[in-house]
Formats: C-alpha cells, structure tokens, sequence
C-alpha cells in the first residue's frame, strides 16, 4: 500500500463531502470551485494553519499529535470507523520501517484448534472466525452451510481459502442470489472493512495482493476501493438467500478475539419463534445430512 497516497486521498474525500452549511460556516461567493470545504476552511475549523494542513493533506502524517488528529476528526466531522482510521494512518506513518519489519508475512490464517473447538460447540448457530483480509480462517457446521455458496465458490476457483470479497466480486451473479437486495451494500461493507484493515496493516503482504488482484478482474471493487470508505463490523442484521433453505434473516455480532489480534469472531441468531429460526433448523439438517452423506462416501472409499 501506498501510505502517503492512502492518507491524502482519504483527508481529501472526507473534505469533499462536507458543505459550508453541514460545517456551520457562511458559504461566501456563488462559484466554489471544490465540491466541499477549501483547505483553508478545514484548517480554520481544525484551529490549525493552512500550511500545516495543507502538508496533511499531501500524506505527511509524521508528527502530528493526537489533539490535532482529534481536532481534524472533529472538523471533518469523522465517524468512529474513520477516526480510527486516520489514527491507524498516523501511527502507521510515525512507525516507519519498524512497522515494516513487524508486519507479518502471513498473519491470521490459521485457527488454533481451541477456537476450533468452541466453534463446534455451538451447535444450534451459524458462527465462524475470520480475519481483517475477509478469509474465513474456521467455521463450525452451521457456519460452513450457511456460507456453502462461498465454499462452492473456493472449491469451484481452487482455491484453499474462503474470502468473501473474492466471492463478492469475482462470482458477481451467484453473490446477487446470495445476498438478494443487500448485495450493493455487502459489496460496499467488504470493500470499506478491507480499506480500514489496509489502514491497520499496510505493509500485510497478503492484504496488498488481494487487493491488487479484485482490483484487477472487478471494475466494481475498483470504483468502490477509490471511495476511501471505512466501516467497523460489529453488529447488525442480514438477510441470506440460501440455496437450499431460502431466506434467513439473521442478527450477528462480531467479537475480537483479543489472544488472537487480527481474528473475530462472528456469530448468527435467529429471532425465536420466526420462519427464520425455523430455516435455521432446516439447515442444521441439511449440514448434518450432508456432513452424513460424505462420512459415508468416505468409508466406502477406504473399504
């Protein structure tokens, strides 16, 4: 990743999305020629000089103190998720080579078999363990049916691990049927979680060929990695078209696994009572008969 250019054209998309209005500011002059807040504006609102401002915006990050990183989150009326980010682009951008040389080769790809087993041990839900890359480093059954189109979509590529933005953008139809209605803001949420982990990591080797491989074969992850856009996944509801059981609509909450930095673990719940959790029996049926079917081919196998 290119830290300077990540971090100026972050600044510059979060000044160009904020008015004079939204600020508080007098909009002086009919013809502005930047769709949002000039520089200048930003580093009044910051209580910053122009200068100095103007040298954050171009990528210099070295140096700066967390009251003014504070200062311009506020000014630039920043999210919790891009707050964090722009923190992550500064310690990373102070860190130098130090960071480069901690940053690991390949982080986070495998689960320990304890997570493992607690993953098995929760029978009755949908659950899995994945990283900041989008990989799904562990499930449990119910996790692995749920997500069977993404496994289909691996074995189909040959490939070892299951991503799911590579499912996203490079099985665009089968990812339509899959997420129905959410998919555009599936696809934008995949795009935003590896944008903030890129702020987190930017020397991840894996990170940076995953991204350079969707940008490659996706128009689509192109256009919406150049938004710049950041998002924490921690809570929610989605809505699954599974191609066996139908529609699930499913609460999650994501929990960080703070033994395993970089992992987290997510889990699905339906509401009780709902033709929801009703699906979500049929499928733990399904997996199991399934699970059942290949035992049985494997036995006969080995016979």
């Amino acid at each position: 990743m290119d830290l300077k250019a990540d971090t100026r054209e972050f600044l510059a998309t979060r000044r160009a999305r904020i008015t004079p209005d939204k600020a508080g500011l007098p909009a002086y002059g009919g013809n502005r020629r930047v769709p949002g807040l000039r520089r200048e504006e930003v580093a009044m609102l910051a209580g910053v000089s122009v200068d100095y401002y103007t040298r954050l915006e171009r990528g210099n990050l070295r140096g700066v103190s967390d009251e003014v990183l504070y200062a311009l989150a506020e000014a630039l009326q920043l999210d919790d998720a891009e707050r964090s980010h722009l923190f992550d682009l500064s310690r990373a951008a102070n860190a130098g080579g130090a960071a480069r040389a901690r940053a690991p080769r390949r982080s986070n790809s495998v689960l320990r078999p304890v997570l493992q087993r607690m993953l098995d041990s929760m029978e009755s839900v949908p659950a899995f363990v994945r990283n900041g890359r989008l990989d799904v480093v562990g499930a449990n059954a119910l996790g692995r049916a749920l997500y069977s189109p993404l496994y289909d979509f691996a074995a189909r590529t040959g490939s070892s691990v299951v991503n799911s933005a590579r499912f996203q953008f490079l099985d665009p139809e089968a990812a339509a049927a899959y997420w129905g209605d959410q998919s555009d803001r599936i696809m934008h949420d995949a795009v935003a979680i590896l944008r903030a982990q890129a702020g987190q990591n930017p020397y991840d080797k894996s990170l940076t060929d995953l991204v350079g491989e969707l940008s490659t074969r996706s128009e689509d992850f192109r256009r919406l990695w150049a938004n710049h856009d950041v998002r924490h996944h921690r809570s929610g509801t989605k809505t699954f078209h599974h191609p066996v059981v139908g529609v699930l609509e499913l609460d999650y909450e994501a929990l960080l696994l703070p033994a395993d930095p970089g992992l987290q673990l997510n889990v699905y719940t339906a509401a009780e009572n709902s033709p929801s959790s009703d699906a979500l029996k049929m499928l733990a049926s399904w997996a199991a008969s399934t699970t059942d079917v290949a035992s049985t081919s494997d036995s006969r196998l080995e016979s």
